[in-house]
């Protein structure tokens, strides 16, 4: 039985993100999710850099800006001029949470620093968001996910065998740092709510990726030789890659020796199965060559589709390699809503928070903001007369969303 609805747990919670791109982003979308109000401060007039990312575009509105900015308020203040900043100041007086990934000597400038605003507001759980972190020789260094990958070493494991170093073909390193600044934020929001003390975190693209390659700088330190491209195989498991059947690619995952005894049944290579030599993955790893070339000859002789039903009935983890277009029509996928189409716009998605709440019957799912869309109503919320904010709209210090503009 499902449990009843209740508050969302973040909800009273409000957040202030000065971040851009889709590290920033993605973690206070996440935030978002999970109830809290945020407020996405940007640029009047131009925004999160994230809006001009494409194609595609969708009637003017960015795939990617869409993906990763539901839920959120947007207020467009131009920190150039005293009077937006003290308006982002006054802001961040009575916030929870600020997110920000600007330059550390930027921010002292400013007075938006760490330091500065937790001496304003002691509660305040400052997030700070880099590609290298708030220290060490390089923390000044402006850093991106390609770059992120390619320093932690992530590449040097990705791609075909014998081939040249990949890129994981996807914002790993971003939305990573995303789902870590989230986690933290999430802690430290536990203990402000028991002491009313805040905290500053420093998450950075590069540690997220070496938090992702722990297995395989663990392994090295260890002894093991310097991985090199292998393919999708896995240094450490042997029978844990792509095969190709008798018309598609497909996985097998061998995790453990039961599994391996499963497999051999289930393929029909019991003399596999019975050979004492292969009964650990210290063994298969040995005789890795053979036993990959043996798996390999037996599931070419059946299509992906009837293995996949064996596998399955044998509780033998596999599956097939999907191209997007299957898996946007997945089942499971399609099960779990996990694309979710973005309110009152055509062909915009976003994918469903990896998390999912009992008590939430169904995901918070609002339209990302229009630039500006929300500006007004907080400069209200902090104490702004209509006087003022006609005089701060006037003087360029903040910024309106278009068709409040227009009329």
């Amino acid at each position: 039985m499902a449990a009843p609805r209740t508050e969302a747990p973040l909800a009273g919670v409000r957040v202030v993100d000065m971040t851009t791109s889709y590290a920033g982003p993605t973690a206070s979308m996440y935030l978002a999710d999970l109830g809290a109000t945020v407020i996405k401060v940007e640029r009047p007039g131009r925004g999160d850099d994230a809006r001009s990312w494409g194609p595609p575009f969708v009637d003017g509105v960015s795939a990617w800006f869409a993906s990763a900015n539901r839920n959120k308020l947007s207020f467009a203040v131009n920190l150039r001029t005293p009077e937006g900043l003290d308006a982002l100041l006054r802001l961040l007086d009575d916030a929870d949470v600020f997110l920000q990934n600007m330059n550390p000597a930027k921010l002292v400038r400013m007075g938006i620093d760490g330091e500065s605003l937790r001496a304003r507001n002691p509660r305040l759980v400052y997030c700070a968001m880099s590609g290298f972190g708030l220290d060490g020789p390089d923390s000044a260094l402006a850093g991106y996910d390609l770059v992120a990958q390619a320093r932690s070493g992530l590449m040097s494991v990705t791609g075909e065998s014998g081939g040249a170093p990949q890129r994981v073909s996807t914002a790993l390193s971003d939305i990573g740092t995303g789902m870590a600044a989230a986690i933290a934020i999430n802690a430290a929001l536990v203990r402000q709510a028991r002491t009313g003390v805040g905290e500053t975190i420093d998450v950075s693209l590069l540690d997220t990726d070496l938090a992702l390659m722990a297995p395989r700088i663990a392994a090295y330190c260890a002894g093991e030789p310097e991985p090199a491209p292998s393919g999708g195989t896995d240094s450490v498991l042997s029978v844990y890659q792509p095969f190709e059947t008798a018309d598609r690619t497909l996985v097998l995952a061998i995790g453990n020796d039961v599994i391996w005894q499963r497999f051999c049944v289930a393929a029909e290579l019991p003399e596999l199965g019975a050979d004492p030599a292969l009964a650990d993955n210290a063994g298969r790893r040995a005789d890795r060559e053979r036993v990959i070339a043996l798996v390999a000859a037996r599931l070419a002789e059946r299509p992906a589709t009837e293995w996949l039903r064996i596998f399955a009935e044998a509780q033998v983890p596999a599956a097939l390699v999907q191209s997007l277009s299957e898996v946007v029509k997945d089942p499971q996928v399609v099960a779990r809503t996990a694309v979710l189409p973005v309110p009152g716009a055509r062909d915009l998605v976003s994918v469903h928070s990896p998390f999912r709440l009992g008590s939430q019957a169904a995901p918070r799912n609002e339209r990302f903001p229009d630039l500006g869309a929300d500006t007004r109503r907080i400069l209200t919320r902090i104490g702004y007369t209509e006087y003022q904010i006609d005089a701060l709209v006037a003087s360029g210090a903040v910024g309106l969303a278009a068709e409040e503009v227009s009329r």
